[in-house]
This record gives structure tokens, C-alpha cells and sequence, in this order.
């Protein structure tokens, strides 16, 4: 699969609004508030921003002007039926046009902080809802010494996708109908030993989200991936074939943008506290019941990560500016031979603004 560089964005607005297609007594269905979250995915032609490095802030700052005539607004008042779905389709047009941002490949809101509809150019919704369980498990089938063979626990964390072609509705599936597929799953998970259910004796994370594919898919044809968290910073995606891992690296460095324009600010010496997500794609070893150990994935990039962390970016060879798409490609250049398995990188300046990086199946965007 070819390489698509895609930049990303976020921006918060704060509004209020009714849902008067939703069925009698919905409490939707009452005037009520969100602190919501616009999202943007867009491939950028390189002349599109004023300089060469900023593409990522470009984006930003469209979106953030485009959502700045919903913010402390009745939403109603904009649109008729204000969902998250045709919400999103507003922000898109707006940045269509207004906004002058080709490329538009995903636009979404978050409405909470665990649920949120993004939707394509083609009018196909990803609607989504995360969950939490508390549990305990061990690995038994880990090297002696690996610490995950002993019995600990961790709050793990569910997001159930659906995918579906809206075809003009105002609403994909409803994230009630999501919490009712969730509560008798969360019955047998919470505060429990995973080791003990019928199924999971192995309790990884690919395959606890089969399992949980395998319970939630007949009652949800349209289910397209489930995720689990099963630390902050790791976890697995399954979509019913493939499985997908991440993990999370923090580093922290300084930079400087030298082909902005005389004045501005991005020219100073300046940082930033980075999030960089590298994905993983892999088959499932039989015997272990995972793809790839988070901790190998951590340990081989341990040499580039060393070379970022509190460094000064411009002084890394073979990086023309430090912008999060040119950062991106110097890692993936870096750390391709030692993780063949990799095949997407995300990276963020600030949070939700930055780029990702793809010669794979693009997959879910994961909340920020």
C-alpha cells in the first residue's frame, strides 16, 4: 500500500442542543450541554500552507476558526437536528469552503469524553463508545521472568466501533443501543480474574477484543473494530480478521520552523511535549496469544527515542524542518528496519494537532 502523510487537528467548542429525533422521553431529547471536540484528517498539498513546516498549524487554525460560530451557542438554532453526525458534516462543509482546506479524508465530534461519530467524504460514519472495566489476569504463556505471567490488573478500557453508509440520516447507531450491547459484557469483566471466563484463559489484548468481537458482532452487524486499552499508553485493535497494536511514547524536545516568515514566532527557538503513537501489524502467535510484546516494541525504538527526548530537533541529520509530517518520515526512516511490523505513526505537537504517517490500513482514529 502506498504512503499517505496526513495531517490532523482538533479544536473545542462548548454548545447546547436538542435531539428532537430521538424516541419519547430521551433525555437527549431535552435542552442539555457538551463540552465538544472537532476533528479533522486531511491530505495537504505541500504549497497549501503560508510556509513550509506549517501545515499542521494551518490546519489548526482553520478548524478553530470554522468552530468558533458554534462555541457557546444553541446549536439548534445552526442546524435542525444537531447529532454529532450532522454536526460533523457542518464543520466539513465549512472548512470545505471558508475554510479552503482541500483533502478532507475524515471530519468527526466528540461530544463526551468517550463517544463521538466521524464521518468520510463518501458519507460513511464511524460512530464510537468507549468503556471501563477493572480486572485482573495473567499471561501463562510468557517466558519465566516476564513480568506479566504474574497475577496483576489493570483498568481496561473498550471502545466499540461501528462503521455504516448514513445515506443521508441524520444518525448512525446510537451510542444507547452501544451502551446496551456493553452492560451484560461489563457484568462478566468488572472485578473479576479474565483467567477464569470460558474463552479467555489466555487473557492478551488481541485476544480479549476476539472475544469480545465474538460477543458483540451478532448483535451488531455493523461493528467494525473493538479496541482495548489495556494500559494508557498500549493496546490492540481487531476488526474480526487482523489485529493491530499500539504504544505510546512521550518525549519532550525543542525546535525551531526556519522557513516561517520574518516575524513569526515559530522561527524562535520554541517545544513542544510530544505524543507519538507507533501502530503494528502482525499475525497472531498461536502460542503466546499476541502479535508483538508492548515491552519489545518500547525496548527496540529505547535508540530513536534517546535521540528525540530532550534534544533540539533541528540538530537531527537528514531533518529539513521539525514539523510533526517531516518528523514523522525521519522516524519511520529510523526505526523501520528493527520494527518491520510497523505501518503507522502518529504525532502530535499539541494535543490532537499533528500528523500521521501511513503505508497500511489507516484504521480507527483513537480519541485524544
Amino acid at each position: 500500500m502506498s504512503e499517505r502523510l496526513l495531517y490532523q487537528a482538533s479544536a473545542p467548542f462548548a454548545a447546547a442542543r436538542r435531539v428532537s429525533i430521538l424516541p419519547a422521553g430521551h433525555r437527549a431529547r431535552r435542552l442539555h450541554g457538551h463540552g465538544f471536540i472537532a476533528r479533522v484528517r486531511a491530505h495537504l498539498p505541500d504549497a497549501w500552507a503560508a510556509c513550509p513546516g506549517g501545515a499542521s498549524d494551518a490546519l489548526a487554525a482553520a478548524l478553530r476558526a470554522c468552530v468558533a460560530a458554534l462555541d457557546y451557542q444553541d446549536l439548534n438554532a445552526e442546524l435542525p437536528v444537531p447529532t454529532d453526525e450532522n454536526l460533523a458534516r457542518w464543520v466539513r462543509a465549512r472548512l470545505a469552503v471558508a475554510g479552503g482546506v482541500p483533502g478532507l479524508e475524515q471530519v468527526g465530534v466528540q461530544s463526551t469524553a468517550d463517544q463521538g461519530a466521524d464521518l468520510d467524504a463518501a458519507e460513511r460514519a464511524h460512530v464510537w463508545r468507549r468503556f471501563r472495566f477493572e480486572a485482573a489476569h495473567r499471561l501463562p504463556a510468557v517466558p519465566p521472568g516476564h513480568p506479566c505471567g504474574r497475577m496483576h490488573g489493570h483498568g481496561f478500557e473498550v471502545i466499540l466501533h461501528a462503521s455504516q453508509d448514513l445515506a443521508g440520516r441524520d444518525l448512525g447507531v446510537d451510542y444507547d443501543h452501544l451502551d446496551a450491547l456493553w452492560a451484560p459484557l461489563h457484568a462478566q469483566l468488572h472485578l473479576v480474574c479474565l483467567n477464569d471466563l470460558p474463552g479467555l484463559t489466555n487473557p492478551t489484548s488481541e485476544l480479549l477484543a476476539h472475544w469480545l468481537w465474538q460477543q458483540v458482532q451478532p448483535r451488531l452487524p455493523s461493528l467494525s473494530w473493538i479496541s482495548v486499552y489495556e494500559t494508557a499508553s498500549a493496546g490492540c485493535h481487531f476488526d474480526g480478521r487482523h489485529y493491530r497494536i499500539w504504544k505510546e511514547q512521550r518525549f519532550e524536545a525543542a525546535l525551531r520552523l526556519l522557513q516561517a516568515p520574518a516575524g513569526d514566532p515559530r522561527r524562535r527557538l520554541h517545544g513542544h511535549s510530544y505524543l507519538l503513537r507507533l501502530h503494528l501489524s502482525a499475525p497472531l502467535d498461536r502460542v503466546l496469544g499476541w502479535t508483538i510484546d508492548y515491552g519489545d516494541v518500547k525496548e527496540r525504538f529505547r535508540p530513536v527515542y534517546a535521540r528525540l527526548d530532550h534534544h533540539l530537533l533541528n540538530e537531527l541529520p537528514g531533518l529539513r524542518d521539525p514539523d510533526p509530517g517531516q518528523l514523522a518520515q525521519w522516524i519511520r526512516d529510523q526505526i523501520g528496519g528493527v520494527l518491520p511490523q510497523l505501518d503507522r505513526i502518529d504525532l502530535y505537537e499539541t494535543p490532537g494537532c499533528g500528523a500521521s504517517l501511513c503505508w497500511g490500513d489507516l484504521g480507527p482514529a483513537l480519541p485524544g
